[in-house]
């Protein structure tokens, strides 16, 4: 068993993002994305891609999700779930730092391997 610092991980990435997954787990089975972003900052992507799910939670913060069926407005505790090619964009319209994690891992019916 490891711990992880992924604040500190985060911090040392251009995107604000650190993916706890493959390389550090040495499994396919499942990952982690722990994300940042500042106030103002728009257009995150969140895309699980085809064979795999993930579960949006927002650990601090305030935030939109824009989808292709109108925007949803997320608060502190709040998660979303979305499959495959599901697509969001993730804002930041508040004033304090936005912290959320994301958990996947592969869809049970998708026969996907690695």
């Amino acid at each position: 068993m490891k711990t992880y610092n992924l604040t500190e991980l985060a911090n040392i990435t251009d995107s604000g993002e650190y993916v706890l997954g493959r390389a550090d787990l040495n499994t396919l089975a499942c990952y982690l994305v722990y994300g940042r972003l500042k106030p103002g900052e728009t257009n995150r992507s969140i895309k699980p891609g085809a064979g795999h799910e993930e579960i949006l939670c927002l650990v601090k913060g305030t935030a939109e999700a824009v989808a292709a069926d109108g925007i949803i407005k997320l608060s502190t505790g709040e998660a979303l779930h979305l499959r495959g090619e599901e697509e969001l964009f993730l804002q930041n319209t508040g004033t304090e730092e936005v912290i959320y994690i994301l958990a996947g891992g592969h869809s049970p019916d998708s026969g996907h391997h690695h």
